[in-house]
């Protein structure tokens, strides 16, 4: 239900993977998955599963490819782990907004390209500091994008960040919602509150939400921090938003 592909972008190729329904029945709707910080790994490959089961082709990217291919995390260790986390500090301090940009085109060059997805609008999902590149993709492609989703997102919009995100949300034309735990340390109540406004003020159809009791982190399940009770809504809202846009 899932096979591996390379896809050609201006600074490399792109390792991903797609995944399918079991017994999918020609291309279907496209959902872009970005991982949390913590890359490509077993519990993202059934997030994405169980995304597709719901009747969508999911292309999950390997966000680190400039630096490293497949698993970035090794086997029996954490992302949270003291000799790892420099490691994927390292990595996404190359992620800055040029860089997602170039691969926004590249992603959805090669959803352009590969059979299992069907022509029109597109959603895109991502997890704490990927929620931010859901965000800004939705803004850039505009006319691709119909809905884009952030769950336990980071730094969404830090005061007087020159890049913040509340800059470019008034070219949003899709759905947006957000899952936010609640007393995330990553993303206080000020920057909430900026980003509603910025929405708000954008005319974007948008939903914010806030899991009562859950931490940051809590969908992923290789996480002190998860939550399956807060998991399971996510993926309840998720479902609802991608029914309701694609």
């Amino acid at each position: 239900m899932s096979r591996a592909i390379e896809i050609p972008a201006a600074d490399g190729t792109i390792d991903a993977h797609i995944f399918t329904p079991e017994h999918a029945d020609g291309p279907l709707p496209a959902v872009v998955l970005f991982t949390d910080i913590g890359g490509l790994r077993p519990c993202y490959h059934e997030k994405a599963q169980q995304i597709a089961n719901n009747g969508y082709a999911v292309l999950m990217p390997n966000v680190y490819y400039r630096d490293a291919s497949g698993h970035i995390v090794p086997e029996g260790k954490s992302f949270r782990d003291p000799d790892v986390r420099p490691t994927l500090l390292e990595y996404a301090a190359h992620l800055t907004p040029e860089a997602q940009s170039r691969d926004f085109a590249a992603l959805l060059d090669g959803i352009d390209h590969e059979t299992e997805f069907a022509d029109g609008k597109i959603a895109v999902v991502g997890y704490c500091m990927t929620g931010a590149f859901a965000l800004r993709m939705a803004a850039e492609h505009a006319d691709r994008v119909a809905a884009a989703a952030g769950f336990h997102s980071a730094r969404l919009a830090e005061a007087n960040d020159p890049n913040s995100l509340v800059n470019v949300v008034d070219a949003i034309e899709g759905r947006v919602y957000f899952g936010h735990a609640d007393k995330d340390e990553l993303l206080p109540p000020d920057q909430i509150a900026r980003m509603d406004e910025a929405l708000a003020a954008a005319g974007v159809h948008f939903t914010t939400e806030l899991y009562k009791g859950a931490a940051h982190g809590f969908t992923a399940k290789d996480a002190p921090s998860y939550d399956a009770a807060a998991d399971a809504l996510h993926h309840k809202r998720l479902s609802q938003l991608l029914e309701e846009t694609l």
